[in-house]
């Protein structure tokens, strides 16, 4: 029998909490009431990353074992509270009204919902043509696991750092490892999407025995999948800090380059395993390691044929170019041209 629905006051407003005690997680027994705390308890650092986000909801009404369904469209059955934004579709031919999920009220009344996963646009509302950063989603195919994700998170990291740009790691908290590259400064996803475009190409030139660009299914076998097409606006992928719909109630979770490092030396996919408490006592003692990539402001390196470079055998045009645009140069990253990746990050798994 359903349990009688709680009412809270949160910041002034009244919550009406249903099925506290559903069993969303039937692996782990975690149930709704703890997924509506993990995300209170998550907000001081989740929250400023959603912030005036468009957010489409992965809502698990039955459970992670059970079907699911995306909402782009706020729901009319909605606290007045609740802000919105309208955003025009091309492909319904009319305005969807995203959720902003910009406070703690807000953020609870979604995970009472059974909104389990949440799936930001990478752009602000308000201009949505611009996106605050650059994504990588590093998607392995089995065998291959977020250990050759670290491996190539790594190439990635070195390939930033030549351009000049710093980039932050996390766990998808399901497979794969994303990288992110903080932008907060006026660009497109017509510069961003050929960009990341490139350096997938350039990646799975140098390292064809692990990376493909492709996203053919059947040509990820051992390999592992660099998502340059998340750097679009009709894209979303999953936040940081967002529980996933795994057996466990995992999180996706920021990590230092260190532990990226670790897991790779020691070929151990579960040190980059993290669910729900452990996310939130690695906050207690590390605070936000994300936060630069919403405040950190950088941009892209002009490149001459950036379009040309995600050609196929392109890759390699832009790692010349690289050399010529770089503002600086370190022992760790001189060169980037194939084959000429240092001998500790260019080693095979």
């Amino acid at each position: 029998m359903a349990s009688k629905p709680e009412v809270v006051e949160i910041e002034g407003k009244h919550l009406s909490l249903t099925n506290l005690d559903k069993v969303l997680y039937p692996a782990s027994g975690f149930t709704k009431g703890q997924v509506i705390d993990y995300y209170a308890r998550i907000a001081p650092v989740l929250l400023p990353h959603l912030k005036d986000h468009a957010l489409t909801l992965k809502r698990y009404p039955g459970g992670v074992d059970q079907e699911y369904f995306f909402e782009k469209n706020a729901t009319k059955h909605r606290p007045d509270w609740v802000k919105t934004a309208p955003i025009w579709s091309e492909g319904n031919q009319r305005n969807v009204n995203y959720i902003l999920a910009n406070d703690l009220p807000t953020l609870v009344w979604i995970a009472n919902l059974a909104a389990i996963e949440l799936h930001p646009s990478l752009s602000l509302a308000k201009d949505i043509m611009c996106p605050r950063s650059m994504v990588f989603d590093l998607d392995p195919g089995a065998p291959a696991n977020i250990v050759q994700c670290c491996q190539v998170g790594m190439w990635l990291r070195d390939i930033f750092a030549h351009f000049g740009l710093q980039s932050f790691p996390k766990t998808s908290g399901s497979k794969g490892l994303q990288i992110y590259v903080p932008l907060n400064s006026p660009t497109n996803y017509d510069a961003t999407k050929p960009f990341a475009h490139a350096l997938a190409r350039l990646l799975e030139d140098e390292h064809r025995e692990l990376v493909i660009s492709d996203m053919k299914k059947q040509l990820r076998v051992g390999k592992v999948f660099v998502d340059w097409s998340q750097n679009d606006e009709h894209k979303t992928t999953v936040s940081v800090y967002s529980l996933r719909a795994r057996e466990h109630p995992t999180v996706s979770t920021p990590l230092k380059w260190e532990e990226v490092e670790q897991a790779l030396k020691k070929k151990d996919a579960g040190l980059l395993v993290f669910e729900a408490g452990q996310v939130l006592d690695r906050v207690q003692k590390m605070g936000d390691l994300f936060e630069p990539v919403r405040t950190l402001k950088q941009k892209l390196p002009k490149l001459d044929g950036i379009a040309k470079a995600a050609a196929p055998e392109g890759g390699l045009e832009l790692a010349a170019q690289a050399e010529d645009s770089s503002p600086k140069k370190t022992k760790k990253s001189a060169k980037l041209s194939p084959r000429s990746t240092p001998k500790k990050r260019s080693r095979k798994i």
